[in-house]
């Protein structure tokens, strides 16, 4: 009886190989970690990737360097947990979902609060499991059993929570301004979502009437002289007197140069 001849595919066959292998250590637990385990503890949280599309390369090549620290930490020993979640990226996703509805001749004015809430719901819900099965089918060994998204009902609150408590303890404040300020999307902008550009500006400088000072004028130079209204006051110590105040009466003269230029001229 002749013996079975074993072949090499022509070439590797990676879905061949490692569904199994992933698959089998799944299904073992090689990767869920145990809270009343003895060993030593070693935790990474994974930047959750925000939910408005697929992973691109720049998230591969993290999620593969956070792998590779978690599973050398898991060989030596350690209880290694990496908690895997999605993020739900407010303005990145309401953007996406527009555009969506734009195709459809449509604007999320045009279905209302209560429905374009619920589309973009059901995009999170499309594209979420998406990014997950994406960071499988490159390896990571997340715990997970442990996915979180951060519009869990327990992580909000865990989140109002936090902050409560920070408040109360005087540890955070409200600032009472707007960082960036979107005219289409009209809600605020973080610095990380605003998309910065330079421009030739100009210097603009405006000399405020001063009652009982030294000098007639109180020059104040801005690159921004719509704020001109909003100076109701000011006021400068000089050898220890009590500072001169701007007088109310009569409006400040404005004057603007390209920015740079030299303000004694």
């Amino acid at each position: 009886m002749p013996e079975p001849r074993f072949e090499l595919p022509p070439q590797y066959d990676p879905h061949a190989v490692e569904r199994p292998l992933y698959r089998r250590w799944l299904e073992r637990g090689v990767f869920t970690a145990r809270v009343d385990s003895p060993k030593p503890p070693y935790v990474i949280v994974i930047p959750p990737p925000n939910v408005t599309a697929v992973l691109h390369m720049g998230q591969g090549l993290n999620n593969v360097t956070q792998d590779v620290l978690i599973r050398f930490e898991r060989m030596r020993g350690r209880e290694a947990l990496w908690l895997p979640g999605t993020d739900h990226a407010g303005i990145a996703t309401q953007n996406v979902v527009e555009r969506l509805i734009a195709k459809e001749g449509k604007t999320r004015f045009d279905l209302g609060r209560e429905a374009f809430v619920a589309r973009v719901w059901a995009f999170v819900r499309e594209t979420g499991p998406t990014i997950l099965e994406q960071l499988k089918m490159i390896g990571a060994s997340c715990d997970w059993t442990r996915t979180r998204f951060t519009l869990d009902p327990a992580y909000s609150q865990a989140v109002r929570e936090v902050f409560v408590r920070l408040w109360e303890e005087g540890l955070i404040y409200r600032g009472h301004r707007v960082i960036h300020w979107c005219p289409r999307c009209l809600t605020a902008l973080s610095d990380e979502e605003a998309e910065s550009k330079d421009i030739d500006g100009k210097l603009y400088y405006i000399r405020y009437p001063v009652e009982g000072g030294p000098k007639p004028y109180l020059t104040v130079a801005t690159t921004r002289p719509e704020t001109l209204a909003g100076r109701h006051g000011g006021g400068r110590e000089s050898q220890g007197r009590a500072p001169s105040s701007l007088r109310r009466q009569g409006g400040p003269v404005a004057d603007h140069r390209p920015a740079g230029a030299d303000p004694r001229r």
